[in-house]
Protein backbone atom coordinates (compact mmCIF):
# COMPACT_ATOMS: atom_id res chain seq x y z
CA UNK A 1 0.00 0.00 0.00
CA UNK A 2 3.11 2.57 0.38
CA UNK A 3 5.57 -0.12 -0.59
CA UNK A 4 5.95 2.43 -3.31
CA UNK A 5 7.51 5.75 -0.45
CA UNK A 6 10.56 2.62 0.53
CA UNK A 7 13.77 3.30 -0.82
CA UNK A 8 15.66 0.80 -3.30
CA UNK A 9 17.62 -0.97 -0.82
CA UNK A 10 14.58 -1.12 1.53
CA UNK A 11 12.70 -2.25 -1.51
CA UNK A 12 14.75 -4.88 -2.27
CA UNK A 13 14.83 -6.20 1.48
CA UNK A 14 11.25 -6.43 1.96
CA UNK A 15 10.25 -8.33 -1.15
CA UNK A 16 13.12 -10.90 0.50
CA UNK A 17 11.35 -10.08 4.16
CA UNK A 18 7.90 -10.86 2.04
CA UNK A 19 9.38 -14.01 0.30
CA UNK A 20 10.90 -14.80 4.09
CA UNK A 21 7.28 -14.77 5.32
CA UNK A 22 5.15 -16.93 2.14
CA UNK A 23 7.86 -19.47 2.63
CA UNK A 24 7.59 -19.92 6.07
CA UNK A 25 4.82 -22.36 6.58
CA UNK A 26 6.40 -24.36 3.80
CA UNK A 27 3.71 -23.63 1.45
CA UNK A 28 4.02 -20.81 -1.51
CA UNK A 29 0.52 -20.87 -2.68
CA UNK A 30 -0.94 -18.88 -5.93
CA UNK A 31 -2.68 -16.33 -3.69
CA UNK A 32 1.32 -15.42 -2.10
CA UNK A 33 2.91 -15.76 -5.77
CA UNK A 34 0.16 -13.29 -6.80
CA UNK A 35 0.81 -10.85 -3.45
CA UNK A 36 4.25 -10.92 -3.99
CA UNK A 37 4.22 -10.04 -7.75
CA UNK A 38 2.05 -6.90 -6.76
CA UNK A 39 3.97 -6.32 -4.49
CA UNK A 40 7.08 -5.98 -7.02
CA UNK A 41 4.47 -3.89 -9.18
CA UNK A 42 4.14 -1.33 -6.78
CA UNK A 43 7.73 -0.95 -5.73
CA UNK A 44 8.45 -1.39 -9.20
CA UNK A 45 11.26 -3.50 -8.37
CA UNK A 46 13.14 -5.04 -11.52
CA UNK A 47 12.01 -8.45 -12.42
CA UNK A 48 15.48 -9.60 -12.58
CA UNK A 49 16.10 -8.96 -8.74
CA UNK A 50 15.34 -13.11 -6.88
CA UNK A 51 14.10 -12.47 -2.91
CA UNK A 52 16.29 -14.78 -1.35
CA UNK A 53 16.06 -15.61 2.65
CA UNK A 54 17.34 -12.58 4.52
CA UNK A 55 18.39 -12.64 8.28
CA UNK A 56 17.08 -10.38 10.52
CA UNK A 57 20.56 -8.86 11.84
CA UNK A 58 21.02 -5.21 11.37
CA UNK A 59 17.46 -4.81 9.67
CA UNK A 60 16.50 -1.98 12.13
CA UNK A 61 19.20 -0.16 10.43
CA UNK A 62 18.16 -0.34 7.09
CA UNK A 63 14.38 0.22 7.95
CA UNK A 64 15.75 3.26 10.38
CA UNK A 65 12.42 5.17 10.90
CA UNK A 66 8.99 4.59 12.29
CA UNK A 67 7.30 5.31 9.16
CA UNK A 68 9.55 2.77 7.20
CA UNK A 69 8.87 -0.17 9.77
CA UNK A 70 5.21 0.55 10.27
CA UNK A 71 5.39 -0.07 5.96
CA UNK A 72 7.11 -3.05 5.98
CA UNK A 73 5.00 -4.23 9.21
CA UNK A 74 1.87 -3.92 7.49
CA UNK A 75 2.37 -5.45 4.40
CA UNK A 76 3.98 -8.42 5.24
CA UNK A 77 0.58 -9.08 7.63
CA UNK A 78 -1.03 -8.44 4.63
CA UNK A 79 1.14 -11.11 2.88
CA UNK A 80 0.80 -13.79 5.41
CA UNK A 81 -3.07 -13.53 5.28
CA UNK A 82 -2.48 -14.07 1.34
CA UNK A 83 -3.76 -17.92 1.27
CA UNK A 84 -6.44 -17.05 3.83
CA UNK A 85 -4.81 -17.76 7.12
CA UNK A 86 -2.16 -16.36 9.49
CA UNK A 87 -0.10 -19.08 9.94
CA UNK A 88 1.44 -19.96 13.34
CA UNK A 89 5.10 -19.79 11.55
CA UNK A 90 4.42 -16.64 10.02
CA UNK A 91 3.26 -15.20 13.15
CA UNK A 92 6.15 -15.94 15.03
CA UNK A 93 8.72 -14.73 12.10
CA UNK A 94 6.54 -11.64 12.25
CA UNK A 95 7.16 -11.40 15.97
CA UNK A 96 10.53 -12.07 15.64
CA UNK A 97 11.41 -8.88 13.42
CA UNK A 98 8.82 -6.61 16.07
CA UNK A 99 12.17 -6.70 18.32
CA UNK A 100 14.95 -5.39 15.85
CA UNK A 101 11.99 -3.04 14.27
CA UNK A 102 11.00 -2.23 18.09
CA UNK A 103 6.91 -2.57 17.76
CA UNK A 104 5.27 -3.82 21.43
CA UNK A 105 3.18 -6.69 20.98
CA UNK A 106 0.09 -3.92 21.54
CA UNK A 107 1.21 -2.60 18.34
CA UNK A 108 1.57 -5.64 16.94
CA UNK A 109 -1.72 -6.69 17.34
CA UNK A 110 -3.25 -3.08 16.42
CA UNK A 111 -1.64 -3.71 12.90
CA UNK A 112 -3.00 -7.17 12.69
CA UNK A 113 -6.65 -6.17 13.36
CA UNK A 114 -6.31 -2.79 11.19
CA UNK A 115 -4.88 -5.50 8.39
CA UNK A 116 -8.12 -7.75 8.69
CA UNK A 117 -10.44 -5.17 8.32
CA UNK A 118 -8.86 -3.77 5.53
CA UNK A 119 -9.07 -6.95 3.53
CA UNK A 120 -12.46 -7.61 4.90
CA UNK A 121 -12.90 -4.31 3.14
CA UNK A 122 -11.59 -5.71 -0.23
CA UNK A 123 -13.67 -8.63 -0.16
CA UNK A 124 -16.80 -6.47 0.46
CA UNK A 125 -15.34 -3.66 -2.74
CA UNK A 126 -14.79 -6.68 -4.93
CA UNK A 127 -18.42 -7.77 -4.87
CA UNK A 128 -19.77 -4.35 -5.54
CA UNK A 129 -17.22 -5.04 -9.31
Amino acid sequence: MFLATLTQEQKEAFICLAHNVVVSDGDLTVGEKLMMEDMRREMNLDESFEPHYLHLDGIEDLFATKRSRSIAMISLIRIAYADGAFEIEEQCLLRDLCLPFSIAESDFQLIGNWVRRLISLEAEAGAFL
